[in-house]
């Protein structure tokens, strides 16, 4: 008998001790102040009505409104008029109207909800479910979300209060002074005020610069990006990577792998590895497998280099695009190799520098430096300047070579027509029969200028001034060393293939198409030598 007793007193312990167990965890909801209470029943369940300066408690939480009612049995409250909730000293929600589970920790706020965390944001809805277990606020038909630096609206989000992210999902947009957002999702840190974008996302800044965005994350406060697949489009340009690094408030931005630079002025598509674009200075450097493309009437100019440098300028004659280290250059009539190059686009003018040589058909060129002057998207003019060297290979392998201080070349449609020759000209020229099969003998000129013309990309005469010495030496009277001129080389290995120059780059990977469309000091107008051009790349 006194175990049975023993037993039942421990069975009636353990109910208590979970009886309060359970108590506790419901934290029932305490009503501390009304101005009417009224007893009531609904649905067979007794309810009480209060109203007037209607205050509730349950723990930190304090719920206000004008009237409720309060269903005390199932830890239930259904408030209308001024609703208000206050949550400890950082969180007040205000609404309309408010049904509670006090049980469950969720509250649902209909009409003109306005919820504040102190110091961070204030959210408006007309429908909000809050969780105070899980610290999460959300809106379902359209909400906007304020803090000291943006507006953000969606038609659904929700905002967690203990780690301060909000989640934006539809129709996102955010407004700052500075730009406007626009994306199908993302995520926003209103203590940080760091954006995390989630889905393709477009910025439009006050100057209507464009930035596309796939992933990665925006610092609203210093306004630097760091991002994965994205695109800065300005009226002049446009920057693709694989990778940005964007600094807005300096306006540098940074690009990483696959990287693709589109001049829309100048239809010129730039490629490479990496590169950076700073809008203040007007500078925009490609590297590594660098190539350009621009488009020239029914031709295409491809140029590539170790580092490709697009300059802008206000003034038309100082805006240019510079190439340095392994300079190569294709076009229809057109091919060469230089160290450094300066390409300057109001008047489609390229000057080549340090050991620059250059074909057009099977004539050879080289000089000092060479400045080349297209129209039309033809080459018009070639200016050799100093030690210039032209060579041409017959049919019969001989070189036909011109040799002086400087030279001035001129070209139709594409076929070179005449070389002047300016200041201590030599030529060899050897003479075949009527079938250009057989060497007839070779002319040798020296004098102080030469007019040389040509038909068909070969010569057809040439004319000498001022004291000319010539001589004909017949084939067998002929030595080896008579052949070539003092600095003769003959370069045709050089000579660039448009295949295997684009071999290696981001753009013959991509079959990036041809369309229109970190401090780097500004040069002078005048084109430089190659030793000022490899300063940039010490900047």
């Amino acid at each position: 008998m006194i175990k049975f007793i023993l037993k039942i007193t421990y069975i009636l312990l353990l109910v208590g001790v979970s009886s309060i167990s359970v108590f506790a965890q419901k934290e029932q909801i305490q009503l501390k102040q009304a101005d009417v209470l009224k007893g009531g029943n609904r649905n067979g369940e007794s309810l009480n009505r209060v109203i007037g300066n209607v205050i509730f408690q349950q723990k930190e939480t304090t719920i206000y409104s004008d009237s409720a009612y309060f269903f005390n049995s199932r830890n239930y409250i259904e408030a209308y008029g001024h609703v208000k909730i206050v949550e400890g000293d950082s969180v007040t929600i205000t609404a309309k109207k408010l049904v509670y589970d006090g049980n469950l920790k969720e509250a649902k706020l209909r009409e003109n909800v306005v919820f504040v965390k102190k110091g961070e944001l204030t959210l408006y809805t007309d429908y909000l479910d809050y969780f105070r277990m899980q610290q999460e606020a959300r809106y379902y038909n359209g909400g906007k979300i304020v803090d000291s630096t943006n507006v953000l609206t969606s038609k659904k989000g929700y905002y967690q209060v203990n780690t301060s992210m909000a989640s934006f999902k539809s129709d996102v947009k955010a407004v700052n002074p500075d730009y406007t957002l626009t994306s199908d999702t993302l995520q926003y840190n209103t203590s940080t005020n760091i954006i995390y974008f989630r889905a393709h996302t477009e910025i439009v800044d006050s100057e209507n610069n464009r930035f596309n965005y796939e992933t990665g994350q925006y610092d609203t406060k210093i306004k630097k990006s760091d991002l994965n697949i994205g695109k800065v489009e300005t009226p002049e340009y446009t920057l693709k990577g694989d990778n940005l690094n964007l600094d807005d408030l300096q306006k540098r931005y940074k690009a990483k792998g696959n990287v693709i630079l589109i001049s829309k002025e100048n239809d010129v598509i730039i490629t490479g590895d990496d590169g950076f674009y700073k809008k203040r200075d007007g500078i925009s450097k490609v590297y590594g497998n660098a190539l350009m493309k621009k488009v020239m009437k029914n031709d295409t100019l491809y140029l590539t280099a170790d580092t490709l440098v697009a300059i802008e300028s206000e003034i038309a004659s100082k805006k240019r695009l510079l190439a340095y280290n392994n300079v190569k250059i294709f076009k229809s009539d057109l091919q060469g190799v230089a160290d450094s190059l300066a390409y300057f686009t109001s008047d489609s003018t390229i000057f080549f520098y340090d050991d620059p040589v250059l074909w057009s058909s099977d004539t050879q060129m080289e000089a000092d430096s060479i400045n080349a002057e297209i129209s039309n998207g033809t080459i018009n003019r070639l200016n050799l300047n100093l030690n210039s060297f032209v060579i041409s290979e017959d049919s019969i392998s001989n070189y036909n070579q011109i040799k002086g201080r400087s030279m001035v070349a001129y070209f139709d449609s594409g076929n070179i027509k005449k070389v002047d020759v300016n200041g201590n000209a030599e030529s060899l020229f050897f003479a075949l029969n009527d079938n250009s099969t057989a060497l007839m003998g070779m002319n040798k000129i020296i004098c102080s200028f030469m007019i040389i013309n040509f038909k068909l990309n070969k010569v057809d005469n040439l004319s000498s001034y001022v004291n000319p010495e010539a001589s004909f030496i017949p084939p067998h009277e002929l030595e080896e060393p008579e052949k070539k001129l003092k600095d003769f080389r003959w370069r045709i290995e050089e000579k660039p293939e448009k295949e295997a120059m684009l071999e290696g780059t981001s753009a013959a990977k991509k079959n990036t198409p041809v369309t229109k469309p970190d401090v780097i000091e500004q040069k002078p107008e005048k084109p430089v030598r190659n030793k000022n051009l490899r300063k940039i790349d010490s900047q």
